[in-house]
């Protein structure tokens, strides 16, 4: 039977996250139950300690983070949130849904590569039209790993003063060190475009530079990710510090079915309005098509119906592409 004192210290341990403290009282009381005669308890004590210490040991990399938040200059760089988004809930091509669970399953294996030697993937590069799920990823990410969305505050990170941004990336890149998460650099083309660009200011080419070099030297357990609508002004030296390249399209007619059918699952709507929707969804972006269901949803609420009618639907996304096509 454990002590008082012994009794004392694992309720210290547990409050302090002691995980040390935690495992040297728990042998020590297996040790003061095998000299009592009472084998099979120690045994089982021992054997309950060994799973602890394997999984604290994968939590290290894969488990849950604390909350926390930016704070003093750090504060106005980067915002943080807490994700519950998971990669089921998305609509992807399976080239993409591949690549994604395969930096999901390296992540969580980076002890088991660093022992052989090897990296898991860490730096990613998202790359596609606007609305189509580059932004969702990084909440999935995070929501996956149980970990912190960091994204940077690009306006509060680019400055005219020489050498003031550089500064600002090294804080966040020192924060990727200190707080493990997922850190989101979106409209990464801001500081990702072409050094020899004939329209680019001085100072943010050298934050391209700065960014490349602490991107290269980066070491941490945080993923980092950086999503882009545009491609073609991006610097090439990028791709190559990036471990991997996702690009996102605009989702193609089996996808804008799961997707309409995801959306609207607390509806009822049948299966040829689904495929006539989607037909009409052609050219359309995930979000719009989303931005579309929602609005025949809100049809049907106001009209007291659980079913998606067969115009509802159509109606709305006809209307947000003849928005879409007056505003080009």
């Amino acid at each position: 039977m454990a002590t008082a004192q012994q009794l004392k210290a694992l309720l210290q341990s547990y409050s302090e996250a002691d995980g040390e403290l935690f495992v040297s009282v728990a042998l020590q009381i297996a040790a003061h139950e095998a000299k009592a005669g009472k084998g099979r308890l120690a045994t089982e004590i021992k054997r309950l300690v060994d799973d602890i210490k394997i999984k604290h040991k994968e939590a290290k990399v894969g488990g849950s983070v604390p909350i926390s938040r930016p704070a003093g200059e750090l504060a106005s760089l980067l915002s943080a949130t807490y994700p519950g988004t998971k990669l089921s809930e998305m609509v992807l091509a399976p080239e993409q849904r591949q690549s994604l669970e395969l930096v999901l399953h390296e992540y969580r294996q980076q002890s088991k590569l660093r022992e052989h030697g090897l990296s898991a993937r860490r730096k990613l590069l998202l790359v596609g039209p606007p609305g189509v799920g580059k932004t969702m990823t990084s909440w999935a990410l995070a929501g996956e790993l149980k970990l912190p969305l960091f994204t940077v505050q690009l306006h509060s990170l680019i400055t005219k003063f020489m050498g003031e941004t550089a500064a600002k990336l090294f804080a966040i890149f020192e924060s990727m060190r200190h707080t493990r998460g997922v850190y989101l650099f979106d409209e990464f083309d801001a500081i990702g475009s072409m050094r020899e660009g004939s329209n680019d200011v001085g100072e943010i080419r050298r934050v391209l530079n700065s960014f490349l070099q602490f991107l290269e030297q980066d070491e941490s357990d945080s993923l980092i990710v950086a999503a882009t609508n545009l491609e073609a002004i991006l610097d090439d030296a990028l791709f190559r510090r990036f471990d991997d390249y996702i690009r996102y399209e605009l989702p193609k007619a089996a996808e804008l079915e799961r997707l309409i059918e995801n959306r609207l699952a607390a509806f009822s709507i049948d299966q040829q309005s689904i495929q006539e929707a989607s037909s009409m969804a052609e050219g359309l972006s995930h979000a719009e098509v989303c931005r579309a269901c929602d609005q025949a949803a809100k049809i049907a609420v106001l009209a007291d119906r659980r079913n998606i009618g067969p115009d509802d639907l159509a109606c709305t996304i006809a209307t947000l592409s003849k928005r879409k096509q007056t505003v080009k």
